[in-house]
């Protein structure tokens, strides 16, 4: 019991207590270029950490975590319609507490919420914004909305929180996904093998593209893991249906909008089922995937100009995206330094005409169907949108060569994170290409030195570098990506300190990441629904928890054989019910 004294000395400490400070945009002068462009918008916007969630629960008010990147188009729609109307960052000032994310940083995160609005609404992508309650539920997400309708929602949301947050929370709880059953281990043999491969080509022919080749029939991404493993299996197990798709699929990616004509690398996706009208932004992951996929079919499908596909696009890596340290850049961005989306690919027939023959600007203008209507405001993007003729296939390589030096000189906004995980699909490709091309050599030497010098600290790996700075908390994706890189590094070149350095680099990622209940994307996860998976479905990227098994089978090692193996003998449920989803795993059961 307090005294008279004890209650008077209490109240005085509490109003001795300060009040929570008015929040401020904490993303001025950011090291992540994302970030740091978020940095004079009138929303406050705090960090993903530890200290943000403590921030929610003692002021009792959702969290307002909105995930996007550098390069995003909507992204940057989005930031001027919404996040810079003063009305709007009053209200998510006001009621709530407004997080950005970077989700190149926070992987593991951005993951767990597009999972979140996959089940809640059947669609994912970015910006994504998510509301999450103190406890760490999400409990709404809404991608790209105008913003009317966005201003709208998060009234009415933060009205209802005022209301009843009683209801919101028991909501979001009850909204979780079940935490996946304890891993039940299965014989790993032929038959085994051979029914996964079974279930995930039917998968593979519900959703493949016959006229256009790819998959899906609206938007179109390059879904290099599933490639990969269908081209893993043509190598092995030939095939005359699958060996057309596959050729379909390459020669439309390599000839329409997807791929930059006159600069190498590819884009990320095109808004149309035929390939033709991309989103501008390009990533080092995707052109990482794509130079190593066009490398091996090239071989696979006896197509030896793929190989030349496969060049522009590392040549692309490298005179684009690599940094002086050796390392390569994230990505470049889907619009100009003016905000003009596409403004850097685009052309002008006027401007063509200036700077090409005659002869040649008759080839680019038939080919490029500078004769249609446009597609772009800001002028026409070169592509085979009609199939070229030898002799206008050498007129084109021409009017490369004169326009990729005034492309250059044209702005190109870039991402110039350095990011571990995405420059250990790098190290793989540069590697893998030097069958290709024995001049990559350096190039992979350097980067293999960027990793092991500058992106591993104590023995343990670092996110990504920007501006000086570290982000010291690596995720399983950086750790699979990075010792699949160096194991390939390793076997292309002979380098000992590789292989030594993947070794122990798998097992901080096998002690960080694995137990007996499956793989955690994140060490430390803040959302209260992550829980361990039997197994990590591929996506743009591939499944990083395969890409560690994958890799550990390949080092020598007992120690990380025997829990590869374990890991791989998990029946995997999931797996079963979308095997589209799991073709890395799927490759893997497969492997002799």
């Amino acid at each position: 019991m307090f005294g008279f004294r004890g209650w008077i000395g209490l109240l005085l400490f509490a109003f001795a207590l300060p009040a929570s400070a008015a929040l401020t945009n904490q993303l001025k002068n950011h090291p992540s270029p994302y970030l740091a462009q978020h940095g004079a918008d009138p929303v406050a916007w705090q960090e993903w950490n530890t200290d943000t969630v403590a921030r929610a629960r003692r002021e009792n008010k959702l969290l307002f975590v909105s995930v996007g990147y550098f390069a995003c188009h909507w992204c940057h729609v989005m930031q001027r319609e919404s996040y810079n109307n003063p009305q709007i960052a009053a209200r998510l000032n006001r009621d709530f507490i407004p997080v950005k994310v970077d989700r190149e940083l926070n992987s593991g995160l951005d993951e767990a919420l597009q999972q979140f609005s996959s089940r809640l609404n059947g669609v994912a992508g970015w910006p994504l914004n998510a509301l999450v309650t103190p406890e760490g539920y999400p409990a709404f997400v809404v991608l790209y909305a105008p913003a009317a309708e966005f201003g709208s929602l998060i009234e009415r949301l933060s009205a209802r929180w005022r209301a009843d947050d009683r209801s919101i929370r028991q909501l979001a709880r009850s909204a979780a996904p079940p935490p996946a059953l304890k891993p039940v281990a299965e014989a790993v043999n032929g038959a085994r093998a051979e029914k996964a491969m079974a279930g995930f080509l039917a998968s593979v022919w519900q959703e493949a593209d016959l006229l256009h080749g790819g998959f899906g029939t609206v938007s179109k991404f390059p879904m290099a893991p599933q490639l990969d493993t269908l081209l893993a299996r043509q190598a092995s197990n030939p095939d005359p249906r699958l060996a057309e798709f596959l050729r379909l699929s390459f020669d439309q990616m390599a000839a329409h909008g997807l791929r930059d004509h006159v600069g190498g690398g590819f884009f990320r996706y095109t808004v149309d089922p035929g390939w033709e009208t991309p989103h501008f932004e390009k990533m080092l992951y995707d052109n990482a995937h794509l130079a190593g996929l066009y490398g091996r079919a090239a071989s696979v499908l006896r197509q030896p100009r793929y190989r030349d596909i496969a060049r522009s696009t590392l040549d692309f890596m490298r005179d684009t995206l690599a940094d002086a340290s050796g390392g390569f850049y994230t990505s470049t961005s889907a619009v100009d330094a003016s905000g003009r989306e596409g403004a850097s690919y685009l052309w002008e027939p006027e401007e063509l005409q200036r700077h090409l023959s005659p002869e040649t600007y008759a080839a680019v203008r038939r080919v490029w169907r500078l004769d249609a209507p446009r597609n772009f405001e800001a002028g026409y993007l070169p592509a085979e949108n009609r199939p070229p003729t030898q002799a206008e296939r050498q007129l084109l390589d021409e009017a490369v060569r004169v326009l990729r030096p005034l492309r250059r000189a044209r702005s190109l906004p870039v991402d110039n994170k350095l990011n571990a995980g995405l420059n250990g699909l790098a190290l793989s490709a540069f590697s893998r290409s030097l069958a290709l091309d024995p001049g990559y050599r350096k190039t992979a030497d350097r980067l293999q030195a960027f990793l092991l010098k500058r992106m591993v600290q104590g023995g343990r790996l670092v996110k990504s570098r920007a501006r000086g700075q570290v982000f010291p908390d690596a995720e399983l994706e950086d750790y699979a990506y990075v010792v699949q890189g160096l194991v390939d590094h390793a076997e292309a070149t002979g380098n000992a300190e590789s292989r030594a350095q993947a070794i122990r680099l798998a097992r901080v990622a096998w002690r960080d990441f694995w137990n007996e209940r499956g793989w955690l994307r994140e060490a430390r996860p803040l959302l209260a629904t992550v829980a361990p998976e039997p197994a990590l479905a591929d996506g743009a990227l591939y499944s990083p928890s395969a890409v560690l098994i994958g890799a550990s089978l390949r080092l020598g090692d007992a120690e990380l054989s025997q829990r590869a193996h374990a890991s791989l003998a998990w029946r995997i449920p999931a797996m079963a019910a979308d095997p589209y989803a799991f073709p890395t795993q799927t490759r893997l059961l497969a492997q002799p």
